[in-house]
């Protein structure tokens, strides 16, 4: 209560005091009177005085919930300011990124240019070569044997000559070809870091979130099909790119090939060596490649279908002459605590693709050894990452050959896409598909 208000009381109790003893009393009675007035005056006063401390208390408390307040608003600003310089930094890393990507692109084509250009040469020299041995052949024997003998020495010096050509230009291949897999490796790491610094942003904005009091959101029902056969069963008949969303999970595009009596959604497709399979875990696990070309569709999304029930897994291959080969298994994708362990069970006897030993066997890259070969890193060994039981039974992420002779080579085939058929013998691919469906759908 104010002040004013107080005195106002003050002064009404007064009056009623005054009017309440009549004039004709004695003035014993009347000075009685005024000190019981000036005893209730007093407490008043006391009780304004109590009043103002009160008021004059809660005003120092309201100035130091308000100083509080700015400085909650002070450090949720801070807050933004850091998080918007740290998403500009993301950004900045993500296009150096995408730049030294597109130069590595760039050298690789120049190598390949220069390799053909010396292919071209060392090709024109042999044949130049041959046609002199030829010739040389070809002459009477009108010379002496000394003459002869001389000939027979400069066509081997010049073949020696030729061979040591072609031992520095393989080595200078060789060389290039080493850089751009070590340029290729520091990508995938700084992609990698990226990735992890995104995460942890999310995390950032998450915790942000709830420090405003706002509610975590969660995953919407958004209407989309599961899979590309319930896309199928909804009345999609053309082959293309859909957005489907299993349950309980994110959206995500999917490339759906439809057949004449159902869907099939594609997890992996190689047929021109466009896209590098040799990825280190964390894009496996997240996919990458272009639905359009050739991709690898990520354990986390594979997984995310199949946990939604019972699927078959359908391996399309072929070889350099086009020869196709077929299998189709009961399958099943374990989650990432169980390192993505595959499940595989062939429908039928006969060709055994994707081999890999016992059930459950886990997914391996480079920087994951997860195969069940002792002593040994499969997916260092041979390339890319798969459910490796060993390092000789199947690999489809293997290295693509940029010509299908280099398959003669030893080393290359090694680490090449191939498969062993039931004969024990190993057969390189080139081109692959992998389709998943739900087990009770007769295609």
């Amino acid at each position: 209560m104010k002040m004013p208000q107080l005195l106002v009381l003050l002064l009404t109790i007064l009056m009623h005091a005054a009017t309440a003893f009549p004039s004709h009393s004695r003035g014993q009675e009347k000075r009685a009177s005024w000190d019981d007035v000036n005893v209730v005056a007093h407490g008043l006063l006391q009780l304004g005085q109590g009043l103002k401390e009160h008021v004059d208390k809660s005003k120092a408390q309201m100035r130091d919930v308000n100083a509080k307040l700015k400085t909650f608003n002070a450090t949720l600003a801070e807050l933004e300011r850091k998080q918007k310089e740290q998403s500009e930094d993301l950004t900045a890393r993500s296009k150096e990124a995408e730049e030294r990507e597109r130069k590595a692109a760039e050298q690789s084509e120049e190598v390949k240019a220069k390799v053909e250009e010396m292919k071209k040469q060392v090709n024109s020299r042999m044949d130049v070569l041959e046609e002199k041995v030829q010739e040389a052949l070809r002459e009477p024997k009108l010379e002496s044997n000394n003459s002869e003998h001389n000939g027979a020495s400069f066509i081997q010096r010049l073949l020696a000559s030729q061979n040591r050509r072609i031992d520095q230009l393989v080595e200078k291949i060789q060389q290039q070809q080493d850089k751009l897999e070590k340029q290729s490796l520091h990508l995938q790491a700084l992609q990698s870091k990226v990735s992890h610094k995104r995460v942890k942003s999310q995390r950032r904005r998450d915790e942000e979130t709830v420090l405003r009091g706002e509610a975590e959101q969660s995953v919407q029902t958004s209407g989309l099909a599961k899979d590309c056969h319930e896309l199928f069963v909804q009345g999609q008949r053309a082959s293309g790119v859909y957005t489907i969303q299993p349950e309980s999970s994110q959206p995500f595009n999917v490339l759906c090939e439809m057949t004449s009596e159902g869907g099939w959604t594609v997890v992996q497709k190689r047929l021109d060596g466009s896209q590098n399979f040799n990825q280190l875990w964390e894009s496996y696990r997240r996919g990458f490649g272009n639905l359009h070309g050739e991709f690898w569709l990520g354990l986390e999304n594979i997984h995310s279908l199949s946990k939604q029930g019972q699927y078959v897994l359908q391996v399309e291959v072929s070889d350099g002459a086009g020869q196709q080969e077929v299998a189709r298994y009961e399958f099943q994708l374990d989650g990432e605590e169980k390192m993505f362990a595959l499940n595989l069970q062939p429908e039928s006897e006969g060709q055994n693709i994707m081999t890999t030993g016992d059930a459950g066997v886990p997914f391996s890259t480079a920087d994951r050894d997860n195969d069940l070969a002792k002593d040994a890193n499969c997916a260092n060994m041979l390339s890319g990452g798969w459910w490796f039981s060993s390092c000789g039974d199947s690999n489809l992420n293997g290295k693509y050959p940029r010509r299908w002779s280099t398959l003669r080579r030893h080393h290359t085939r090694r680490q090449g896409m191939f498969w062993t058929s039931s004969e024990g013998q190993k057969t390189p691919v080139k081109t692959t598909l992998l389709k998943i469906a739900p087990a009770p759908t007769k295609h």
